[in-house]
C-alpha cells in the first residue's frame, strides 16, 4: 500500500498580468510535509507546471497506482472558467486549473479532462484534492487590507488569457463586458469521486464570488489557506481524523484580511479517516 503524492505550484502566468506570489511556497510545504509523512512526492512548479505536464504527471501518478495506494494532488495557483464546448454544464462554462502556459498556449485544464485522468484509476485506489485556488467568480471582490496582507485572489478571469474571438458574446453579439460567474464547482470537485471514498480539502466555497487569497505572513507568501491548514496539522493529535482537521483550519479562516471559508467535501467514512494515513 503505497503512498504518493503530486504537488504543483504555480506563480508565474506569462502574458496575463496576474502572476502569484506564495504558490510555489505553497507546492514546497505540502511537499515537505507530505515526505514527513511517508509520500513519494513528484513536483511541478512554475515552468514545469505546463498543460502537458500536469495531464501526463495526473495520469502517471494515477494510471500507477495499484488497490490499497493513497494518493494525494495538491494545486495552488489560478482557477478560471471557460466556455462550454460539449453542452453538459448547466452554465455554459467548465470550470479549470490554470497551468504556466495558459496564454501562450491557450488551453486550461478542464473539469472534464481531469474527471477523465481521475477516470482510470483502479479500484480500491484512494485520492484526497487540496486545492489552494479560486473556485470560480469576478475579480471585483477583495479582501479588506490588513497590515503585511497581500490580498490577491487567485482567479483568472478569461479575458486575460482567451482569445477575443472566444469570449462569449451578448445578444448583439459582441464580446460581453459583464457576465454572471458560474454556478458549478472547482475542477477537482468535479474529479473527485464520493463512492470511491476521496476527499476534497479546498481554501473556498463553491460558487460564484469564492476566492482563495495570496498572503503574506510573518514576511513570508503562500497560500492562506495552505499556511493555515499546515499551521493546523501540525498542531493535531496523532490518530486526528480529516473532520478534526477541517474543524482546527476554520479557526483560523475566515478573517478579516482573508475572508474565504475552507471547505472539506467527503464521505462519512472518508472525513473520519486518519489524515494522511
Amino acid at each position: 500500500m503505497a503512498k504518493k503524492a503530486l504537488c504543483i505550484g504555480i506563480n508565474n502566468y506569462p502574458g496575463t498580468h496576474m502572476d502569484l506570489q506564495g504558490c510555489v511556497n505553497d507546492a514546497n510545504d505540502w511537499a515537505g510535509v507530505l515526505a514527513g509523512r511517508g509520500f513519494k512526492v513528484a513536483k511541478l512548479l512554475d515552468d514545469q507546471a505546463t498543460k502537458a505536464a500536469m495531464v501526463q504527471a495526473m495520469g502517471d501518478l494515477i494510471g500507477k497506482a495499484a488497490k490499497g495506494d493513497t494518493l494525494v494532488i495538491t494545486f495552488s495557483g489560478h482557477g478560471t472558467y471557460q466556455p462550454d464546448e460539449d453542452g453538459d454544464e448547466a452554465d455554459g462554462l467548465d470550470e479549470a486549473l490554470c497551468p504556466y502556459d495558459l496564454q501562450t498556449k491557450g488551453e486550461a485544464l478542464t473539469d472534464d479532462e481531469i474527471k477523465a485522468l481521475f477516470a482510470s484509476r483502479k479500484a480500491g485506489v484512494r485520492i484526497v484534492l487540496i486545492s489552494d485556488s479560486c473556485h470560480s467568480g469576478t475579480v471585483t471582490r477583495a479582501a479588506k487590507a490588513e497590515k503585511d496582507a497581500d490580498t490577491r485572489p487567485r482567479f483568472m478571469p478569461m479575458g486575460n488569457w482567451l482569445p477575443t474571438k472566444l469570449l462569449p458574446k451578448d445578444r448583439a453579439g459582441a464580446t460581453a463586458t459583464t457576465m454572471v460567474g458560474p454556478s458549478g464547482s472547482s475542477p477537482l470537485l468535479g474529479a473527485y469521486s464520493n463512492n470511491l471514498g476521496d476527499l476534497l480539502l479546498s481554501g473556498c466555497k463553491e460558487g460564484p464570488n469564492n476566492f482563495s487569497y495570496d498572503a503574506r505572513i510573518n514576511g513570508r507568501y503562500n497560500g492562506a489557506f495552505t499556511y493555515y491548514a499546515l499551521k493546523a496539522l501540525a498542531r493535531l493529535k496523532p490518530g486526528a481524523t480529516y473532520a478534526e482537521w477541517h474543524k482546527a483550519i476554520v479557526k483560523y479562516l475566515p478573517s478579516a484580511s482573508y475572508p474565504q471559508a475552507p471547505q472539506i467535501v467527503g464521505s462519512e467514512g472518508a472525513r473520519k479517516g486518519k489524515v494522511l494515513e
